[in-house]
């Protein structure tokens, strides 16, 4: 997720090694291919994430937890970003391309058979009979004992989830033996749906605080220098989604790519998320936050594709997102008087948090009793 900038083919694509005779360029109808895939396919994660999000604020289940984003994380962020995108540049510099991604392409199995699990499973649901013998499972690690015992990890599972995780697993080994561009975004959605559903911002004022540092971020590392297209070019791993605009021509053993970064797909997304949240607090049964800066989001990446496609140049895809998402829901706002409404708006306490407090409430009730 450290690269979420948009690039064209040439960028996106392998360069060709020297001596090789350069790639034919796209047909137009490859490019429009390409790109309305690329659309729909980070429209996808946005739109069904950000559904899921509102279930999983409610969940209850300690493995389903949402991870919230405080102002001093959304801070932060633009600059470990900035730390890790220039580690793996020098480490591409430095040492062997070939093990360095043969390591991440490891670290990205793992990770993407998980997600991919997770993200699949509530649909596989429907698919088995009603008498499957389903059995639950815990993986539990705690350290220390007695009353200072601490939960490490709880993981609550079950039969389904584990045919889910062979059906993901087939999708990795296809990723780790050919590195297909189906199998990477196969993953790459999946990354990005979890990312969306399981990443949520605490309020409006920390969403803007995280976006506008990554608009920074964004701008300089591919207007001020080779940095995060160097490294989009050199790794190896699902953290991009790529379609082939030679699809027509060379069917799925097409190689010239374009290719758009998960952050630029989750980073709004998780914003976008947090606004369809607000909508429902509001209990007005609109959406209308929610579909606006979905419309924003849309208009902010289509106009990514339209820069980069008369400039020729990789674009920084949050110069175009960011203003977007964050101005158009703004207008709404403003028209309708909810300025302060919005930003007043706060997540409620994570579901960890309320699970504490409701074993309180009996303890107190029972105190008042007495």
């Amino acid at each position: 997720m450290e690269e979420p900038a948009a690039h064209n083919g040439s960028a996106a694509g392998a360069a060709p090694a020297a001596g090789t005779p350069a790639r034919p360029p796209a047909t137009p109808e490859g490019m429009a291919l390409a790109y309305g895939s690329l659309v729909l396919m980070a429209l996808l994660p946005i739109f069904f994430g950000a559904l899921r999000s509102v279930s999983c604020a409610k969940s209850k289940n300690s493995s389903e937890m949402p991870e919230t984003i405080t102002s001093r994380d959304a801070a932060r962020f633009p600059i470990v970003a900035s730390c890790t995108l220039l580690g793996l540049y020098l480490f591409f510099k430095i040492f062997s391309q070939e093990y360095i991604n043969l390591l991440l392409s490891m670290y990205f199995f793992v990770l993407g058979i998980l997600a991919l699990s997770h993200t699949i499973s509530p649909m596989m649901n429907r698919f088995f009979p009603a008498n499957f013998p389903n059995k639950q499972y815990q993986l539990l690690f705690t350290q220390g004992s007695g009353e200072s015992k601490e939960e490490i990890v709880n993981y609550e599972f079950d039969t389904k989830d584990l045919v889910c995780l062979a059906l993901s697993s087939v999708v990795g080994v296809w990723y780790l033996l050919r590195k297909h561009w189906i199998a990477n975004n196969l993953f790459g959605l999946a990354f990005s749906l979890n990312g969306v559903e399981l990443l949520h911002l605490n309020n409006v004022s920390t969403g803007c605080i995280l976006l506008g540092g990554l608009f920074i971020y964004d701008v300089f590392w591919v207007f001020g220098t080779n940095v995060m297209v160097t490294v989009a070019k050199s790794f190896e791993a699902p953290i991009k989604l790529v379609f082939p605009q030679d699809l027509l021509e060379k069917g799925l053993d097409a190689d010239n790519f374009a290719m758009l970064g998960l952050g630029d797909i989750v980073i709004p997304g998780i914003f976008i998320a947090l606004l369809l949240r607000f909508d429902i607090s509001l209990k007005k049964n609109t959406h209308t936050y929610f579909y606006t800066s979905f419309v924003a989001y849309i208009f902010g990446l289509g106009l990514t594709i339209f820069i980069m496609h008369i400039f020729k140049h990789a674009q920084p895809a949050l110069l175009y997102l960011v203003p977007a998402c964050i101005g158009f829901p703004l207008l709404v706002a403003l028209a309708k008087g909810e300025v302060t409404e919005m930003f007043s708006y706060e997540e409620s306490s994570t579901p960890k948090e309320a699970a504490g407090a409701s074993k309180e409430e009996p303890t107190e009730a029972s105190k008042k009793e007495k």
